[in-house]
């Protein structure tokens, strides 16, 4: 048994640590109130699962600089966190998730209940009290606060008991002796998490490496930030995959086993340069510089392989811009959706044969011999369509001219002029009132990108009106941005009319824009595309304004952030199943509990598919929120 107060210690002494495959913090505040709580009656709060091993082996997270023997936290991550960060007013060394869980935790004198800081409830009310600040400063700076008090004496009571938490054994279970490997311990780990945060084949791998070479998930999410900080949210599985591709050739994470640590180390640098080379490309060359608009992101892999085998360039440019062309089209049929490793496989051989003919070969036979783009296929609705990024690339790369001001928007745009907005050509209040259907409305044959000013000076106005004015004010602006110039199309009970036109409008220029990069393109250097910041428009319909006030509630009350406009993959045959609203692959709370899906087109979307998959799958907000809010109950009814 050892008391709180020296677990708190041994995390500052740097004994007490995390091994380094445990992922982050992923309480939230009801779950700490509900520690509190338990803590405080004395009731069970559970054993933890230490691994004792010495200092000199074996990755960590937290103060690495102290001799002797560590005592690594397997089981018990998130409640030593939370008394931690309540009782030292800090997260621990070992860190990482979000603070505001347990920050400003107070306690109730009168009823002897916990809640996190309401201004409005507790500012004049001397009863509540920072829990922090009791652990923080002690008893003496309650007396003068608390001596008018009616009940001064059971409130002393209750603090001195809310303090001598900290005298509270916790039972730990050790796992020891020089036989207990990484392997042995993650297996274990996984064992005691079944319910809770497993690792996945990649936290397994990186552990392993992680064993040799401590600092290799810290330097892999260094270079996950500095891409966070250029607009691309990629994750660690996805970096492995890069370096395993440069180390291995292999798709599989197990083939990491063989590769020491010196070369891991070797083949990172080669990654991540190869990773940041078609970075650079993709959004210099084809537009796509941010997140929202990147597509296939484990073609990235296949390039990785491809550059690594051909002495780290493309040998010319003709070279680059078939890449190019395989990359856009592999992402438009979603070649990565369903098995990635069995398609990275695949792929890798190609490559490593017959280069990039041999990839846009086996794209084509995949796709039964079709690598053209038909209008229908623009007839997909929502950000989450896969040829949502294609009408922002053609955007961007093709001369599309701004309707109010004429600028092309692919280079040169600076200041307020930089901020492109994603508008629908027939407004959606007009079409909405016109009884078109969501899907309709959203179409991505309905959408253009336009700078931030003149998307909100056109407004709701009709397209008959504003885009005849644009044809006479701006000549050739509206054909820059594939919109039919017969006015009859621009007329309300056309819209289906003018979709179907525009469908036409945008395959003939995709096409011509991709089989241009076939060929090889020209040997001069082209005009790079300078970034752009898209932002969202004011419009929001009332399904959206629902959607944004769950999503601002459950990230308020501390669960996982979601992808949104998600597309989701069948993983047997890559068929797309759905394209959701919102979507949490790894639970409501990352880690914990089956993925959650929020599609709101259930009649777009394979639901008992999804089911079958382990998806909890809801069709409206209320219902989310309802399942959410039951959630929150139970909780807070253990923390009351």
């Amino acid at each position: 048994m050892t008391q709180l107060s020296t677990l708190l210690d041994q995390i500052d002494s740097g004994t007490m640590l995390l091994p380094e495959f445990q992922r982050g913090y992923v309480w939230n505040r009801d779950q700490v109130r509900g520690l509190m709580r338990s803590v405080y009656r004395g009731h069970p709060v559970g054993s933890l699962l230490v691994w004792e091993t010495d200092a000199t082996s074996n990755a960590v997270r937290g103060r690495d600089d102290v001799a002797g023997v560590r005592h690594l936290l397997l089981d018990g991550q998130q409640r030593i966190t939370s008394l931690y960060g309540i009782v030292r007013g800090c997260p621990p060394p070992f860190f990482e998730g979000d603070p505001a869980a347990f920050t400003n935790l107070h306690f109730n004198l009168e009823d002897e209940t916990f809640e996190f800081y309401a201004p409005a409830k507790m500012a004049d009310d001397p009863r509540w009290i920072s829990v922090t600040e009791l652990f923080m400063d002690g008893l003496e700076p309650f007396f003068l606060r608390l001596s008018d008090q009616p009940s001064f004496s059971a409130y002393l009571t209750r603090l001195n008991r809310l303090r001598n938490v900290l005298e509270r054994n916790f039972h730990q279970e050790k796992i020891t002796g020089s036989d207990k490997t990484v392997d042995v311990v993650v297996e274990i780990f996984n064992q005691v998490n079944s319910g809770g945060t497993k690792l996945s084949k990649g936290d397994l791998a990186l552990a392993k490496i992680c064993a040799d070479w401590p600092e290799a998930r810290s330097t892999m999410r260094g270079h996950l930030e500095r891409w966070r900080s250029a607009g691309y949210q990629l994750n660690l599985d996805w970096l492995l995959r890069n370096v395993n591709a440069v180390a291995t050739g292999r798709a599989q994470f197990s083939a990491l086993d063989a590769v020491s640590s010196d070369r891991f180390e070797g083949a990172l640098v080669t990654a991540t340069r190869h990773v940041g080379t078609f970075l650079d490309l993709v959004a210099g060359r084809l537009g796509l510089d941010h997140d929202r608009v990147l597509m296939a992101r484990y073609a990235f892999p296949v390039v990785c392989r491809y550059l690594h085998l051909n002495g780290d360039r493309f040998p010319n440019r003709a070279e680059q811009d078939r890449m190019l062309f395989w990359y856009v089209h592999a992402a438009l049929w979603g070649r990565f959706a369903g098995s990635t490793e069995t398609v990275l496989a695949q792929d890798y051989e190609t490559v490593g044969r017959d280069g990039t003919d041999g990839l846009i070969a086996a794209l084509e036979r995949w796709r039964g011999g079709n690598l053209r783009i038909e209008d229908y296929d623009f007839e997909g609705f929502g950000k989450g369509s896969r040829f949502y990024p294609l009408l922002y690339l053609m955007t961007r790369v093709l001369g599309a001219r701004d309707l109010g001001t004429g600028i092309t928007m692919h280079s040169r745009m600076l200041g307020h002029l930089a901020h492109l907005q994603v508008h629908h050509v027939f407004p959606k209040a007009l079409l909405y009132d016109g009884g078109y259907e969501r899907a309709e409305v959203n179409s991505v044959a309905n959408f253009c990108f336009l700078t931030q000013d003149t998307n909100l000076r056109i407004g709701k106005r009709y397209p008959e009106e504003y885009l005849a004015a644009v044809a006479a004010e701006q000549p050739g602006a509206l054909e820059s941005q594939w919109i039919p110039t017969d006015p009859d199309v621009w007329k309300l009970e056309n819209y289906r009319s003018f979709l179907k036109a525009r469908q036409d409008l945008l395959a003939t220029a995709a096409n011509g824009f991709l089989d241009g990069l076939r060929v090889g393109g020209s040997t001069a250097e082209p005009e790079r595309v300078q970034p752009a910041i898209v932002t969202r428009a004011d419009e929001l319909d009332e399904r959206e304004g629902e959607l944004d006030g769950l999503l601002e509630e459950l990230s308020r009350d501390g669960f996982g952030r979601p992808l949104i406009d998600h597309e989701i993959a069948d993983p047997d045959s890559g068929r797309v199943l759905a394209v959701a609203e919102a979507c949490w692959p790894d639970g409501l709370q990352t880690g914990q509990g089956e993925p959650v899906v929020l599609e709101l087109d259930p009649g777009q979307a394979d639901l008992g598919r999804l089911e079958e998959l382990g998806f909890q799958v809801f069709t409206s907000v209320d219902s989310l929120r309802g399942f959410v809010r039951r959630r929150r109950s139970e909780q807070a009814a253990l923390a009351s």
